[in-house]
């Protein structure tokens, strides 16, 4: 048992080396040393371009990945979540940026496709993920680091009551995944908001481009971060009380103790 748990990766760890680390790398990394000389800007030891940039970002899940393959001998979903997000925001960067400073059209809609493409990928994977013997339902929320389970489901099936339980782990499903679709539309909207009106014409477009994606980037953890902890506020609260009326068990007897 103790093995097991040993093995066991938390999941904010996971999005937060695999997702958020090399996103948040490669708005502030990407910068090109030349380029800002050219508009005379101020270069930084930590503006290293965009290739390099990616490069550096690519490494977070790349080595996460290996790690976790060294010591479950499975892959992680989290690594390969990342290496697509990095993939396409690094990529779309060096397709967006012309050299002579100004970036192509359209920069607003594609890089809002690309912020929305990660969330829709983890809703459809939480809701695809219900039906595998490894839902990410239990990964996130319903896990037996949080709940017991094992106690749970000994009373589940006293009480015969399997097709109720399994109804309440489904709506959960539906509700976690239902905040990861909200965090696409938002993700979406902040994209056309922060870069709409860029003038991807100007010679600094470039770097007003950086700029934008910078406080995108901040403001999302914000605006898209809270959507998200109510919605998981509302799930879990959920599933406990509807558990807590079909077990019979008390709050205190569902929950693990902190």
């Amino acid at each position: 048992m103790g093995a097991k748990q040993d093995q066991q990766e938390h999941p904010l760890a996971n999005v937060l080396v695999n997702v958020l680390i090399p996103v948040l790398a490669l708005s502030y990394l990407s910068k090109d040393p030349e380029f800002q000389r050219s508009i005379g800007k101020a270069v930084q030891p930590w503006h290293i371009g965009p290739v390099k940039a990616l490069m550096v970002a690519l490494a977070f899940p790349i080595a996460y990945g290996i790690r976790h393959f060294i010591k479950t001998r499975k892959a992680n979903f989290f690594s390969a979540l990342g290496l697509v997000s990095v993939l396409l925001t690094g990529g779309l960067t060096i397709f967006l940026w012309n050299e002579d400073g100004t970036i192509k059209p359209n920069a607003d809609v594609l890089f809002g496709l690309k912020e929305a493409s990660i969330p829709l990928i983890l809703g459809i994977a939480v809701i695809g993920s219900h039906f595998t013997s490894t839902p990410l339902l239990r990964t996130f929320l319903y896990s037996d680091t949080m709940f017991d389970i094992a106690r749970i489901e000994k009373e589940i099936d006293a009480k015969n009551a399997r097709v109720g339980y399994e109804k309440i782990i489904f709506q959960a499903t539906l509700l976690f995944a239902a905040s990861f679709f909200i965090s696409t539309l938002l993700n979406f909207g902040l994209a056309l908001y922060f870069l709409g009106d860029l003038d991807h014409t100007a010679a600094n477009a470039r770097e007003l481009y950086n700029e934008q994606v910078a406080k995108l980037t901040g403001w999302g953890f914000a605006v898209i971060g809270l959507p998200i902890l109510v919605f998981l506020f509302i799930t879990l609260r959920r599933m406990i009380t509807q558990l807590s009326k079909l077990t019979g068990l008390k709050e205190e007897e569902i929950m693990l103790p902190r």
